[in-house]
């Protein structure tokens, strides 16, 4: 059945439906933040435990090469993402959004589940390599079609007045999650030995992830479908000729944005310990602030953003202060003061959370409802894979090739440079049903 969409509700509505519409709301939030949060909560805790991953999964003949195997498998599961982004966002425009929402979750936690409980290389050898990185690619797999389900999920529950509103949940849901992360992996390494750490203490927040997955699949059954006009579906084909130079600019324009969440969140507790040599549990608290930032400011700004009708003049904004804060931010970083240190992770983090919002919007108003999560599945997924997903291994290996500790923010001075680009050209049609 398909729902009432917001923009066709009475302008003034009684408290009663009121009320029944905000509890509809918050009930699509959590639906999508509960799915949408998991796959960042595993990509975030897998990042944060590299390092004992690397040891347990990939014995090697050294410290840098068992991290540079982990990253390696890390990197992988976003291979599986540009086919998830096809093979999910297609049932999503097919057979209706709560069809996909509900496969994304279950793939994500089965391959959470794989990841928690399989022994380690010592026990059962090389089969346990194999076992992590099946793990890996299911969750990439579903992480390919998840956050265009979810994003257009959200958008069409909403109306054309609170789109950016209602999309930023998206993102902050990703904060939450990397903070809950953040919080999991200080709590432990605070808390526990590194013996036991190493031992079981790892498993933990994948444990914690798998529990999370049964609830996010319940509520997910009980939601009214937002699309299920799916008798003209347009191919894959058309979608491709139809939108390739959309396609083509969404892409180099996610490359900042995701080039920025992977390196500030997921590898920045490797990058702080391993090249400015941090204390673990310092890098997680820094973690944390990057999160939280992430989880608060998306709704906020967004709110905003939904008061103009067009997206990208608030988007040169938020892709111009973070080209200007990128070099100082890691320039600061290097400079072991607690106060400078979480300035510069302010500084890195706060031009994404502000822009969020407004960015999802811009990408899904470009294609219409039939192909809309489809056509964003793969802008996010081919964006992630090749500018986000290998920024790790890229940044880790440049670095121990130049020596040069600022290697990250060059990378990502790049790609910032890459992303006004391609928003330059990229077209719009905003308020698009």
């Amino acid at each position: 059945m398909k729902s009432t969409p917001a923009s066709d509700l009475p302008l003034h509505p009684s408290p009663a439906m009121a009320s029944l519409q905000a509890r509809k709301m918050r009930r699509v939030v959590i639906a999508s933040s509960l799915g949408n949060g998991l796959e960042i909560y595993d990509f975030t805790v897998y990042s944060f435990f590299a390092v004992i991953i690397g040891k347990l999964f990939f014995p090697g003949e050294s410290a840098l090469a068992s991290l540079l195997m982990s990253l390696a498998t890390f990197a992988v599961g976003f291979l599986m993402r540009p086919l998830g982004a096809v093979l999910i966002g297609r049932v999503a425009d097919r057979r209706g959004r709560k069809a996909a929402l509900s496969l994304t979750i279950a793939l994500m936690t089965v391959g959470t589940g794989i990841i928690a409980f399989t022994p380690t290389y010592a026990s059962i050898g090389i089969t346990a390599t194999l076992l992590l990185v099946f793990g890996r690619l299911l969750q990439g797999l579903s992480a390919g079609g998840e956050v265009g389900s979810a994003s257009a999920f959200l958008m069409e529950s909403g109306s054309t007045a609170n789109r950016c509103f209602m999309v930023s949940w998206q993102g902050a849901s990703q904060g939450a999650a990397a903070l809950l992360g953040a919080l999991t992996g200080l709590l432990l390494s605070s808390n526990l030995s590194p013996e036991a750490l190493q031992s079981w203490g790892w498993r933990v927040p994948f444990i914690i992830g798998l529990m999370i997955g049964p609830v996010g699949w319940f509520i997910r059954q009980h939601l009214d479908e937002t699309h299920t006009d799916t008798a003209d579906t347009p191919s894959l084909a058309q979608l491709l000729r139809d939108h390739k130079g959309t396609l083509l600019l969404g892409i180099m324009w996610m490359a900042a944005s995701t080039v920025s969440m992977y390196m500030v969140v997921f590898y920045m507790p490797t990058y702080l310990v391993q090249t400015l040599h941090y204390p673990g549990s310092f890098s997680f608290a820094l973690v944390g602030l990057a999160s939280a930032l992430l989880a608060v400011i998306p709704p906020i700004a967004a709110r905003y953003a939904d008061r103009f009708t067009r997206r990208k003049p608030l988007l040169y904004w938020v892709a111009g202060l973070a080209l200007v804060f990128a070099y100082p931010s890691f320039l600061l970083l290097g400079l072991q003061s607690t106060w400078l240190c979480m300035l510069a992770i302010a500084l890195l983090i706060m031009p994404m959370a502000v822009g969020v919002g407004a960015s999802f919007a811009m990408l899904m108003e470009a294609f219409p409802r039939e192909q809309r999560v489809t056509g964003l599945s793969v802008i996010y997924s081919f964006g992630v894979t090749l500018f986000g997903g290998f920024s790790p291994l890229l940044v880790t290996w440049l670095i121990g090739l130049t020596g040069n500790p600022l290697t990250p923010a060059l990378y990502l001075i790049a790609t910032l440079v890459l992303s006004l680009i391609a928003l330059r050209l990229f077209p719009e049609h905003p308020g698009r049903a």
